[in-house]
Formats: C-alpha cells, structure tokens, sequence
C-alpha cells in the first residue's frame, strides 16, 4: 500500500495552515512556498481540503486559510478521505465484480477487517498529534 502525494501534501498542508498563528490565516503561496509545492498543484489540493470542510478562507478570495475547526478535531481520516476512499479490495465495495461473491470467499472477512482496521488506525490519529 502506498499513500498517494495528494494525501501526503494535503496533510503537509494542513500543518503549515494549522501553524499559522495570524487571525488572518497563510496565504496559499506562502504555503506553496514554504512546503516546496507548486502553486498549481497546490490549488487542487486546497480545493479538496476546503470540499471536505477541513479549511476555510479567512475573508473570502485570495486572503488566507485557517482550519475549519480545532486539529485536535481533524483526523487522519479525514484528510485522507478528502483525496480518497478507503477501499482495500474492489470486491467490499462492488461485490458484482467477483464471481465468488462475499458469501463463497474466505478472504473477504480478511479484507473487511483490514479495511476498518486501517480506517481506525487514521481516526485515532489527530492533526494536533500529528504535529
């Protein structure tokens, strides 16, 4: 398994934006800046962030961004799942895709158990502790 950049930069971003101490926020090129991310590639990252309601922006267009609520309240999960959804196997969330079906396979409690294990490991781990 291997965490995808989206994830990795969205939690990259989510740090920068959580150590701002200003009322007014961190501007998006400062953080582009500051975590060697390009501004372009930042923008999507920035608009998944704020579709999952993790940031805001301080005073509408082009001011800066502040978490949405406390890190200690924003979880692995959450940034995760803005980029992503967990699925381990295709067969737990489509189970036409298989011919052996959930009921014939032996694997597929494995692979559920896996899935909400994983799924519980990023939401014990919150942004506050993180940093």
């Amino acid at each position: 398994m291997k965490i995808n950049t989206k994830i990795r930069y969205g939690l990259r971003t989510l740090i920068e934006i959580a150590s701002a101490n200003g009322a007014e926020g961190i501007l998006q090129k400062d953080i582009a800046e500051s975590q060697n991310i390009s501004v372009k590639y930042l923008d999507s990252i920035i608009l998944h962030l704020k579709i999952k309601g993790l940031i805001v922006n301080v005073q509408g267009k082009r001011s800066g961004y502040r978490l949405a609520k406390p890190a200690d309240q924003i979880t692995m999960f959450d940034i995760y799942t803005a980029f992503e959804r967990i699925e381990v196997v295709e067969c737990l969330n489509n189970i036409d895709c298989c011919p052996r079906k959930t009921n014939n396979c032996k694997a597929n409690a494995f692979w559920a158990d896996f899935k909400e294990d994983f799924s519980s490991l990023l939401k014990n781990k919150t942004l506050s502790e993180i940093m």
